[in-house]
C-alpha cells in the first residue's frame, strides 16, 4: 500500500496559536499527521512517497477560480490590511447569518465571504500546507490509477467541509473531492465519508453530479458540527438526485448499531457499480475522541475496513478528522491494515 505523505503540513502551524496576543487551544494540529505517520511506519506499511505537483487544475475542478485566488493571497491581504502579519480569522459565521450575494470589496467582506467558520486560522503557511495536502490526494489517485488496489493519502489539513467557494471545519481545500474529480475522467466514482461530523463540503460539491455517489455516516446534525448539512432527506439535486445518500446517527451509537448502517450504505455502493471508491477516513469516530461522541474501537475500525476492502475496488483512502494523539495511530493502522490483509476477489 502506497502512503502518500509531505512535512508541508507544518507550515500549517496551529500548535502554538497566538490569535489578538492570546494563545488558543486547537485541535488540527501537526502532532495528529505525525502521529498517524510513525504508526504506519511502525507497522511496515508502504512505500511512504512525496506527493507529485499537479498544479492548480485539478483544484479548480472542485473549487471556484476567486475562492482559490483568495486562499492563496489572504494571509498577505490580512497583513496588508492590518498593517502586520497576523493570522486570518473570520469576524462572523455565514452559517448563521446570511452570506452576501457577491463577494464584497473590502478585506473584510472577503474574510468573512469565503468561509462559514469562524474559528480557522489562515497563517502564513497555511496555503502552502493545503496546497500539498490536495497534491497527496492527487498522488494517491494517481497510484490507484495506475493500477493499486488501494492508496493512502496522510492528508492534512483535511478536506471534506471544504465547499467550492467557503473553507471551515478546519478545511481549506476538499482533498477527497479534488482526487475524485481527478478520477471521475476515468469513470464514476463512489465516495463513502466516515468522519463523525458529515461532510457537507464533499455533499455540496457533488450534489448535482449524476457521476458521483456520496454515502456518509455521521453523527446527528441536530446535535453535533457541521449543524446545517447531513439529514436523510438530502438526496441531491437535477441530474445527481437519489445519489446522496445520508445516515444520520444517534450519539454513543455502539459498533453493531454502526456496522448495520455501514452495511446499508455498502449495499448502495455495490448497486452504484463505481470506478472507483474513495474514503474519507476521519478517525474522530473513535472511542475516547475529544471531539466525536462514537464508540468505535481499534478492532472496530479494523472489522470497518475489513467490509469495505471485501467490495475490492480500487480505493483511494483520503485521512480527514481524528484529535485524540494518543490513539490516532492505532485506529489509522486498525483500519489500513485490513486492506493489506484482504485478499482480492
Amino acid at each position: 500500500m502506497h502512503i502518500v505523505y509531505t512535512d508541508h503540513h507544518h507550515g500549517h502551524a496551529t500548535e502554538n496559536l497566538i490569535i489578538n496576543g492570546q494563545p488558543v487551544e486547537y485541535l488540527e494540529t501537526p502532532a495528529r499527521a505525525e502521529a498517524i505517520l510513525a504508526a504506519v511506519r511502525a507497522a511496515h506499511f508502504g512505500p511512504i512517497i512525496p506527493p507529485t505537483d499537479h498544479g492548480l487544475a485539478p483544484l479548480l475542478a472542485a473549487h471556484t477560480p476567486d475562492f482559490v485566488d483568495y486562499l492563496r493571497t489572504a494571509y498577505a491581504q490580512g497583513a496588508a490590511y492590518c498593517g502586520t502579519p497576523c493570522p486570518v480569522i473570520a469576524a462572523r459565521s455565514d452559517v448563521t447569518l446570511a452570506r452576501a450575494p457577491c463577494c464584497p470589496d473590502d478585506f473584510p467582506g472577503r474574510r468573512d465571504y469565503y468561509t462559514y467558520d469562524y474559528e480557522d486560522p489562515i497563517l502564513e503557511h497555511t496555503w502552502d500546507a493545503a496546497y500539498w495536502s490536495a497534491q497527496c490526494a492527487l498522488t494517491a489517485a494517481d497510484c490507484v490509477r495506475d493500477g493499486a488496489r488501494v492508496a493512502y493519502a496522510l492528508c492534512r489539513p483535511p478536506g471534506h467541509h471544504a465547499m467550492p467557494d467557503q473553507y471551515g471545519g478546519f478545511c481549506y481545500l476538499n482533498n477527497v473531492a479534488i482526487a475524485a474529480r481527478d478520477l471521475q475522467a476515468d469513470g464514476p466514482v463512489a465516495i463513502l465519508d466516515l468522519d463523525y461530523h458529515h461532510g457537507n463540503g464533499t455533499q455540496a460539491i457533488f450534489y448535482a453530479d449524476p457521476a458521483a455517489l456520496f454515502c456518509s455516516l455521521h453523527a446527528d446534525p441536530d446535535l453535533a458540527y457541521p449543524f446545517f448539512w447531513g439529514r436523510a432527506d438530502e438526496r441531491g439535486a437535477g441530474a445527481g438526485w437519489g445519489l446522496n445518500h445520508n445516515w444520520p446517527l444517534p450519539l454513543h451509537i455502539g459498533e453493531a448499531e454502526y456496522l448495520a448502517v455501514l452495511d446499508e450504505a455498502l449495499r448502495v455502493i455495490v448497486d452504484f457499480a463505481p470506478r472507483y471508491l474513495l474514503i474519507s477516513l476521519g478517525l474522530d469516530a473513535a472511542e475516547g475522541d475529544l471531539i466525536g461522541k462514537f464508540h468505535i474501537t481499534p478492532p472496530g475500525f479494523h472489522i470497518i475496513g475489513r467490509r469495505i476492502a471485501a467490495l475490492d475496488l480500487p480505493t483511494v483512502i483520503v485521512q480527514e478528522g481524528g484529535y485524540r494523539i494518543e490513539t490516532l495511530g492505532a485506529n489509522a493502522v486498525a483500519f489500513l491494515r485490513a486492506f493489506e490483509e484482504t485478499p482480492a476477489v
